[in-house]
């Protein structure tokens, strides 16, 4: 994922620009930026996992521009941060990969709706939902959100670059669905295998990490 050249017409660009500004401010208003400026153990574990992110970002695969893979890791950061702490790591490490060079400035906003903010908001979603219609179980909490979560997000941040580079007219359907579409489903399983393991090694090591994940009610009370 991830447009690195400005492929796209300046009406989706200045699109993308309205939309992230919209985002960002009930996003910067419903950080807990009291907690953030006083803790240093979440200031370090925050941008700590921005500088992961950006590793993580630079390795990608590709053949056609604006059709790559790679992993997103965006499930975990939510679980450990919430959707708010985790769409500010991740734009934080998407500025990272931007001054490096691997991104244009110029579609800035759109990979931080598709990469960052969606993921997220789809992972923190499967967490709300699996919360109200499903027991408070440790197994439903790793196979659920962590693992089918951060499938189903890098699923749909993949096909939200696909559509946009077919609906700007960038590509065709074809060549899209042949280089980017059909591997789709070959990225969703190493996601969630990824992020599920980065939970369970934290619930094991570092519950205390983990902002949605309450040890009293998905193992103390089974």
């Amino acid at each position: 994922m991830g447009i690195t050249t400005a492929l796209l017409s300046p009406v989706w660009l200045w699109s993308a620009h309205l939309l992230l500004i919209l985002v960002l401010i009930p996003t910067l208003l419903h950080l807990p930026w009291a907690v953030l400026l006083r803790e240093r153990g979440i200031q370090h574990l925050l941008f700590g996992s921005a500088i992961i992110l950006v590793l993580m970002w630079s390795f990608r695969a590709g053949i056609s521009p604006g059709l790559s893979i790679h992993f997103l890791g965006m499930t975990a950061l939510t679980l450990m941060f919430g959707w708010d702490l985790a769409i500010f790591a991740g734009l934080l490490a998407l500025i990272g990969l931007t001054l490096t060079g691997r991104e244009s400035w110029e579609v800035f906003s759109l990979n931080a709706l598709c990469m960052v903010v969606l993921p997220a908001l789809i992972s923190y979603a499967v967490l709300r939902i699996a919360e109200q219609k499903l027991p408070r179980n440790f197994f439903i909490y790793m196979f659920v959100c962590a693992f089918f979560g951060a499938g189903f997000a890098v699923a749909i941040s993949g096909l939200s670059y696909a559509l946009i580079l077919w609906l700007d007219g960038v590509h065709s359907w074809s060549r899209i669905y042949q280089e980017y579409v059909i591997l789709l489903p070959l990225i969703m399983l190493p996601e969630g295998l990824l992020n599920g393991i980065i939970m369970t090694s934290m619930m094991v090591f570092h519950p205390d990490w983990i902002r949605t994940f309450d040890a009293r009610a998905y193992i103390d009370e089974q």
